[in-house]
């Protein structure tokens, strides 16, 4: 079975480009990511090489949520073709309840960011007593 490589222009297929025709939005650039529990905390790892974490990458907390932030920037250099995406890219994942953005660390080596954090605290289940209120005596 033989099969024809894609066809590409200044680095991007043209599947690519004619799918940006029919209205699609580009594809950014995806960060892959694996979760895990180390001890009491939480570890998220994202592979991203070739980012300056001190230019290209924002980790942020906001109302439960960790959003990873940054962007990839293409090297100028004529290319015959690349499977390299460039450009803007972001991941938002659920953040353990009541995590708190002073105990989250993150740290960026070897393409390889982790971002730390307690696990979810649990707790026992409260009952709340419901009262009752009589109707107004007319």
């Amino acid at each position: 079975m033989t099969t024809t490589p894609a066809v590409h222009r200044d680095g991007v297929s043209l599947v690519s480009e004619l799918m940006s025709w029919f209205g699609n939005v580009p594809m950014q650039p995806e960060i892959k990511v694996e979760e895990y529990q180390e001890g009491e905390r939480r570890i998220v790892r994202a592979d991203l090489p070739g980012v300056d974490p001190d230019k290209d990458i924002a980790v942020t907390v906001d109302d439960g949520l960790l959003r990873l932030h940054g962007e990839r920037r293409a090297e100028q250099h004529d290319r015959y073709r690349t499977e390299i995406r460039y450009g803007s890219f972001e991941r938002v994942l659920s953040l353990p309840a009541g995590t708190k953005p002073e105990d989250v660390t993150a740290e960026y080596a070897d393409g390889v960011l982790t971002v730390s954090m307690p696990l979810a605290t649990t707790t026992a289940p409260q009952q709340i007593p419901v009262t009752h209120r009589e109707p107004p005596v007319e």
